[in-house]
């Protein structure tokens, strides 16, 4: 496997007043806010400006990676069964509606068809339904067509013992009707609490021990982990490949986490390493978040601008699947597809793959440097942060607070010519996103939810600069 990383190599005057906050000012007034809106989401609904000239679509175009322990030729577009949709046509992961299963067989006969193989689930998703919405979805389509990958999610201590996450690994096969798994992961190591959490989970039960044998008897063929966290536990896996001989590893890879991933939070390490560390041992790349939960697609409006200039045809989305398609070692890029668009915009991007030039990645590079000056909150609504047990929309307070900030609506100064029409918005636009008690205001910090955030948010806090911000405005204070 090559080792290479990648190398650095009109608007309305309507628009031209709205005011885009300089990272210092929008501190001052909340402190570190919010992620944002526009172009085309492949995982959370459609947008404007950011869709692809529609074009038919190939059937035998695909780009395949071969894995090279196994042997398995896999679509480059992996299906991500996270944001499946519902009766009520949003995912199924907000809100008690049903899965739509008529919806999902048409979205995996669709994705089959066009040479998408591998399909990516976790007890976790959809509160708890994906794997059977895809079990049934799947089976109605010879075993050989597709590959399966599903995860151990004993999050919850009460899924540490042995006993307990034996029989959720066991119910997989049962959801998903098959009797062996094509890949398996240690779901989310390094979240919450770190190494001790690692070890409760995985060592002093003895289930990795225990997954490790299963390997061996052919009831999973690959077995690797996804990560999130803690990098101590990264460099601890890695460093016992010897012994553990990881099939694969899921990271979250995308070109504004590439260099900037700590940056944007301290926590985090950027992917420009952790794909470096798998590079340097041969371990296949398996790409999660490449749009940051849509907030590579969702962006503001200039940045919009400037990707469509430079490739007008292209969606905006399409540039992050590049980006992650394109470095040598990445078997498969997952992308969670609610809606047909979402899924037929991929296609388009990976049938085939056009790879990034080094003029493209020196574009990106600048692109997410300019991605950094807006202050926004890197929530990539995964929900893992739900539910609150005190009723918070925490995913649906911070996406409004992103979106504001990347339209240009987000009130600055109550001293800006525009602010009473922009304070109205933003408040008018709250109470429709968020239910009045289910808004920031009923945060009582009791860090719950902070274990569980993949991205380290220390949502607490936010809640209440939020809940500062929004009081500020309803009281019409100076700021």
């Amino acid at each position: 496997m090559k080792t290479n990383l990648i190398s650095k190599k009109n608007m309305s005057d309507q628009d031209k007043k709205k005011k885009v906050l300089s990272r210092r000012d929008f501190l001052k007034t909340i402190g570190a806010a919010g992620v944002a809106t526009t172009g085309l989401t492949a995982c959370a609904g459609g947008g404007k400006g950011g869709t692809s000239t529609v074009s038919e679509i190939p059937a035998d175009r695909m780009t395949y990676r071969t894995n090279p322990t196994s042997g398995d030729k896999v679509s480059l577009l992996g299906f991500g069964m996270m944001r499946l949709p519902s009766v009520g046509g949003r995912s199924a992961r907000e809100g008690n509606e049903e899965i739509d299963q008529e919806m999902v067989n048409e979205l995996v006969d669709y994705a089959i068809a066009h040479g998408v193989n591998y399909f990516d689930t976790s007890p976790a998703y959809c509160r708890g339904k994906s794997e059977h919405a895809t079990g049934i979805a799947l089976s109605r389509h010879p075993r050989e067509k597709y590959f399966i990958a599903t995860k151990l999610s004993n999050f919850a201590p009460a899924t540490w013992s042995r006993e307990a996450s034996i029989a959720m690994y066991r119910n997989s096969f049962k959801e998903l009707q098959v009797d062996y798994l094509d890949y398996l992961l240690l779901h989310g190591v390094g979240m919450g609490g770190g190494m001790e959490e690692f070890e409760n989970r995985y060592i002093k039960n003895g289930i990795l021990d225990f997954l490790l044998e299963e390997r061996q008897a052919g009831r999973i063929r690959n077995l690797g982990f996804s990560y999130h966290g803690d990098i101590r536990v990264f460099d601890y896996l890695l460093s016992r490949h010897d012994e553990y001989k990881w099939d694969f590893v899921q990271i979250q890879l995308n070109y504004l986490d590439w260099k900037y991933a700590k940056q944007i939070n301290p926590m985090n390490t950027d992917a420009e390493y952790l794909y470096g560390e798998l590079s340097k041992r041969g371990i296949p790349a398996i790409i999660m978040e490449p749009l940051l939960g849509g907030r590579l697609s969702n962006v503001p409006g200039t940045i919009v601008a400037r990707l469509k200039q430079r490739e007008p045809e292209m969606s905006v989305a399409s540039w992050a699947f590049r980006f992650a398609g394109s470095l040598p070692g990445v078997y498969t890029v997952l992308s969670g597809m609610t809606r047909m668009e979402h899924l037929q915009d991929n296609l388009r991007t990976f049938s085939p793959l056009d790879e990034l030039t080094d003029a493209d990645r020196e574009f990106l590079e600048e692109t997410a440097q300019a991605l950094l000056r807006y202050p926004t909150i890197p929530c990539n609504d995964c929900k893992y942060c739900m539910p609150c047990p005190y009723g918070l929309d925490i995913p649906g307070i911070l996406l409004h607070f992103n979106k504001c900030i990347n339209e240009g609506r987000m009130p600055s100064s109550s001293r800006d010519s525009a602010y009473r029409q922009a304070r109205r918005a933003f408040l008018v636009g709250y109470d429709r996103s968020v239910p009045r008690l289910r808004q920031a205001d009923h945060c009582i910090g009791c860090n719950q939810c902070v274990p569980h955030c993949p991205q380290n948010i220390d949502i607490p806090a936010q809640m209440q600069r939020i809940d500062r911000f929004v009081e500020n405005l309803k009281q019409n204070r100076e700021f």
